[in-house]
């Protein structure tokens, strides 16, 4: 089981590589027109874009979202460039999946990343169905020990289980064991989709359970449905029928409106910009992931990663220039600046 675990994270990453439409490009942030200021009041070089999030500074709202991990030199070769970037570059770095470690222990290495990046946001990740097939407190303390994480993103993906050819299906009674996590840890738990969207009921499941942070990880970026689709040898087309399922990542924000007050919203699922990012904000996101844009540059080099990060920077920066905007604080939740939403 271990070794199938650790191959299969490959086999994801040869399907991202070989087939472009794993990323389903739905373009649904374009569907939101933004005001423009002419006369913004502002000077470009003085805007603030940092924020604080889990107690730490990061250069602007941006989170490199959680791709894999594993006992393979290519899987260490981006999660360590992924890592360094993110520290040069002030932002947040969430590791992929951490099942395979504790099944085969020479995978750990790939996951330790706090001596890499000792100032920067990281968060660990395990897949909350886990709860359900004998994972337990101790090791959701070892996964967080590992990374020197400040907090535990427990995942939630009911359809890439349900296409996946080994798939762990059992959820029921999964909600009562996420809260028994969040109460065992010191770090908070986030609570997280990979691509079809986080409902109202789920967030209101989640905070029922003592849960404050939640990822609404929607529909529009990388199909995990797809992606299994590949891994399938029944000639079954169920991965394909369901590749765009769910709820697009602004119509999940706007959806969890309601608990602005109270949580903590993160954006990702289909992001590919700046402008992207700073529509999110402006839709209640606290932080903004994204995955797909950094996967190939993390293969290459460490200031392959930097360079898509400070492009994306400069776009965030920019999109709050033409909107006036002087700091994060005032843009976030603002939806005075959408003017029509096509």
């Amino acid at each position: 089981m271990s070794d199938q675990t650790n191959d299969r994270k490959i086999e994801h990453i040869r399907a991202i590589e070989n087939d472009p439409s794993t990323d389903r490009d739905g373009r649904y942030f374009d569907r939101i027109v933004l005001t423009h200021r002419a006369l913004p009041e502002l000077d470009l070089a003085e805007i603030d874009s940092a924020i604080e999030f889990l107690g730490r500074r990061l250069s602007f709202p941006l989170l490199i979202s959680s791709m894999t991990g594993g006992d393979h030199e290519l899987v260490r070769r981006i999660n360590t460039n992924l890592a360094e970037a993110a520290q040069h570059c002030g932002v947040a770095l969430a590791v992929g999946s951490q099942r395979v470690m504790f099944g085969q222990p020479a995978a750990r290495s790939s996951f330790e990343l706090r001596s890499l990046a000792p100032d920067t946001v990281l968060l660990a990740n395990i897949g909350a169905v886990q709860l359900n097939y004998g994972f337990t407190i101790e090791q959701a303390r070892d996964a967080v020990e590992c990374v020197g994480a400040d907090g535990l993103y427990l995942h939630l993906n009911p359809l890439q289980e349900a296409v996946q050819p080994e798939g762990d299906t059992n959820f029921r009674g999964v909600v009562e064991k996420i809260g028994a996590i969040q109460r065992g840890l010191k770090v908070p738990v986030l609570l997280k989709e990979v691509g079809c969207g986080l409902s109202p009921e789920d967030i209101a499941a989640g905070y029922a359970q003592g849960i404050r942070y939640f990822d609404v990880a929607g529909s529009g970026g990388t199909s995990w449905s797809r992606i299994e689709h590949h891994r399938r040898d029944d000639g079954s087309d169920i991965g394909i029928r369901f590749q765009d399922w769910g709820l697009p990542t602004p119509v999940a924000l706007k959806c969890a409106q309601p608990w602005l007050d109270r949580a903590t919203l993160i954006a990702s699922g289909g992001l590919r910009d700046g402008i992207d990012m700073a529509k999110s904000v402006i839709l209640g996101a606290s932080l903004c992931g994204m995955a797909a844009p950094f996967l190939r540059p993390a293969s290459q080099s460490v200031d392959a990663v930097v360079e898509v990060i400070e492009r994306v920077r400069r776009e965030f920066v920019t999109a709050m220039f033409l909107l006036g905007m002087p700091d994060v604080a005032t843009m976030r939740n603002n939806r005075a600046l959408i003017v029509e939403e096509r």
